[in-house]
């Protein structure tokens, strides 16, 4: 698809193997270029999950921009989007499931509580991260049986492996939940409209 909104404009690319930011993206009328920055993400989070000062906002800030940055250094003549996302229950952050037991214990955890989640996304260019946003949203689990969430797994999928949470709430994970306050595409995953609005400040979109 060629879109009217990047004649000749920069490429964009977003640093990520996420479908669903990318289709988050396309949806929106732009090409986009999916490229996997190649991290340790896992290390990266245990490490700065670690730090006393930094929030989970800031834990998924951090991420977002080291992922922008890492392809932004290989590919200096566009503009690179990186997203990360952090779980937050109370003080404690929440890192994705490592399997399908790990997942159920998650959701046993998160049943009937409300929970944070922090969506950053940031935007780099010449191997330098020059704009990020961070949103946050509260989600309030029903109090589910264990039961109804070995149910839920087995239906799922481990497609659910992929998201912080175990749920993928555009899918079958909306039935987890009596009450969201957020926006819905930072839940997804970005926080589009500050990013497309920073893309147009930046004349990489027409305006």
């Amino acid at each position: 698809m060629t879109s009217f909104l990047q004649n000749n404009r920069p490429p964009l690319i977003l640093a990520s193997s996420s479908q669903t930011r990318a289709k988050l993206i396309e949806a929106a009328g732009l090409n986009v270029v999916l490229q996997a920055p190649g991290l340790d993400e896992a290390a990266m989070r245990e490490a700065i999950s670690g730090e006393e000062l930094l929030r989970p906002g800031d834990v998924a800030e951090v991420l977002a921009r080291a992922k922008a940055e890492a392809i932004s250094d290989l590919a200096k003549e566009a503009y690179v989007i990186g997203g990360d996302q952090v779980l937050a229950l109370g003080d404690q952050i929440i890192g994705k499931s490592d399997d399908m037991e790990d997942a159920r214990r998650l959701l046993l955890d998160l049943s009937g509580k409300t929970h944070e989640l922090h969506t950053s996304v940031a935007l780099a260019k010449d191997g330098e991260a020059v704009w990020a946003y961070t949103d946050v949203a509260r989600l309030t689990m029903r109090t589910l049986s264990p039961e109804f969430i070995g149910r839920y797994l087995a239906a799922a999928g481990e497609q659910v492996l992929g998201s912080v949470g175990a749920y993928q709430l555009e899918f079958l994970g909306v039935q987890l939940f009596e009450k969201v306050e957020g926006n819905y595409f930072s839940i997804l995953g970005l926080p589009l409209l500050p990013l497309l609005a920073e893309l147009r400040a930046r004349n990489v979109i027409e305006g």
